[in-house]
């Protein structure tokens, strides 16, 4: 971790995410919405799954870019969608700072807005989310890591 801010680990793998997101779905279930729209790039993935168990059909994004690996920077609109959000479910996988949800608050003030993980500052600018992490915690999503070999200790030690 580069950014001093940062003082914590949290690594989500894909099982744990689809997991968490099944259980967000719960609590979603009986509510009736007309779409979603996923914050890209991070909501992608959690509202692809949302969509499959609440059985939605019509998904839409809106792109914004903040972050540069883990550097926070400007918000950049880089698509919009033409509506309040009204009968919406908005999807992203956290709310961090609540810079970015702030922004798409603005855009869609009628839209019900959900996130798998919240940290304190961003959390009260979500409708719901599923489990919250420490401010100064940095999650690692699946989605940027992969899969590599790890030698045998014995072999580590031994050389």
């Amino acid at each position: 971790m580069t950014d001093s801010r940062y003082h914590q680990h949290f690594t989500v793998s894909w099982d744990q995410l689809h997991r968490d997101v099944r259980e967000l779905c719960h609590r979603l279930v009986e509510r009736d919405f007309q779409g979603i729209v996923a914050i890209t790039r991070g909501g992608l993935i959690p509202a692809a799954l949302i969509a499959r168990e609440l059985n939605v059909r019509l998904i839409d994004t809106i792109c914004i870019s903040s972050y540069e690996r883990m550097d926070q920077g400007g918000l950049n609109v880089l698509k919009s969608v033409e509506h309040d959000g009204e009968g919406w479910l908005l999807v992203d996988d956290l709310v961090d700072t609540g810079k970015t949800a702030r922004k798409v608050r603005e855009m869609l003030p009628k839209a019900h807005f959900v996130t798998v993980y919240a940290k304190p500052e961003g959390r009260p600018l979500v409708d719901q989310y599923l489990t919250e992490v420490a401010q100064d915690c940095w999650i690692q999503f699946p989605w940027d890591m992969g899969i590599a070999y790890v030698e045998p200790l014995v072999d580590q030690v031994k050389r």
